[in-house]
């Protein structure tokens, strides 16, 4: 799909601050016309917005929500259930099927800033297609992306591809994720950045190169016109790599150990040794994917209905089912 489709379906929704396309139907290689094309959508105030929205496309909502409770029941399961996230699956327009979730644009920003639920922003350290963005979210992004690439370093060895680098990057957000217990294609990582490549090394080559600048890689070409990287594994590259984590991260980190070699402490956050760090890193990272997948995996069966449960669920687990065989 083009740009102007992605923005002609739009059309059929109440206005929005901000609109994204991620997932497979950004793969240069995908034809399947059975793909669902996803949708983030940020918005002001969701109540107000899907208020508007039942009066154009009721038909999107799971009839209970519609009947029980309206724009409050929607509103409420997505908060207090999931993570802030309502999506409507399976919606037909012109012959396709699209799906789109509906957050509201502080909770987006906070997550993409802070990775107070380790959601939208794992979302967003993929590639995506922006189709709309009134707030500038591509630019806040961008210490997201950062962040995500001194994760990714802190878990990788030494030496590494820059394919290593963008299934590491990719991973963060399903560590822990109870969907790949069971409804995901084991896969899945895999698929995306090979599917993918070429967007993510758009994406992420400006903060490879400003990390080759400050030192903190040493990057190469390959034969086949990849990146071949190296870093060093020492106790001062570790507190550059956790210095760019957001806050919470830091201050978790910090508990674990002190940075005794060099007495410095870098934004709050002592480091003892890179290993520590690291495993740190990941069981801060296990633990909130594993709660918000949880909490969003209620909230989205809850709201798209019995029927849409059944078949979203039938189809993410035969897909799941495959890739085990």
């Amino acid at each position: 799909m083009d740009n102007a489709t992605f923005r002609s379906f739009l059309q059929v929704l109440p206005p929005v601050e901000f609109a994204c396309v991620y997932g497979s139907s950004l793969h240069p290689s995908n034809h399947d016309k059975t793909t669902m094309t996803d949708y983030i959508l940020g918005v002001s105030d969701p109540k107000q917005w899907h208020s508007e929205n039942l009066k154009l496309n009721k038909h999107h909502y799971a009839s209970w929500m519609v009947h029980l409770g309206g724009e409050s029941l929607i509103t409420g399961v997505a908060d207090r259930i999931g993570v802030g996230v309502h999506f409507n699956p399976f919606v037909t327009w012109n012959g396709k099927l699209f799906k789109y979730g509906v957050v509201q644009m502080h909770d987006l920003l906070q997550d993409v800033q802070y990775w107070e639920k380790f959601y939208l922003c794992g979302r967003l350290q993929k590639p995506v297609h922006i189709v709309v963005d009134n707030l500038d979210v591509n630019s806040t992004n961008s210490v997201n992306l950062r962040a995500a690439v001194s994760a990714a370093l802190l878990l990788l060895p030494s030496e590494f591809t820059e394919e290593d680098l963008y299934a590491k990057v990719c991973s963060l957000s399903y560590t822990g994720d109870i969907r790949m217990l069971f409804a995901e294609d084991k896969n899945k990582v895999k698929k995306i950045v090979t599917g993918q490549f070429d967007l993510f090394h758009s994406m992420y080559k400006p903060f490879l190169e400003e990390y080759e600048a400050k030192k903190l890689l040493r990057l190469s070409s390959t034969a086949n016109n990849q990146i071949h990287a190296t870093q060093d594994c020492d106790l001062s590259v570790a507190c550059a790599l956790v210095s760019a984590l957001p806050p919470s991260i830091r201050s978790q980190i910090s508990k674990n150990g002190e940075l005794t070699e060099t007495g410095r402490v870098i934004h709050d956050t002592k480091v003892s040794a890179r290993e520590v760090a690291a495993n740190c890193l990941q069981r801060i990272l296990r633990q909130r994917v594993m709660v918000s997948s949880a909490r969003q995996a209620i909230s989205g069966l809850l709201a798209v209905g019995g029927v849409n449960a059944t078949r979203y669920l039938s189809k993410k687990v035969s897909k799941a089912w495959r890739s085990w065989r």
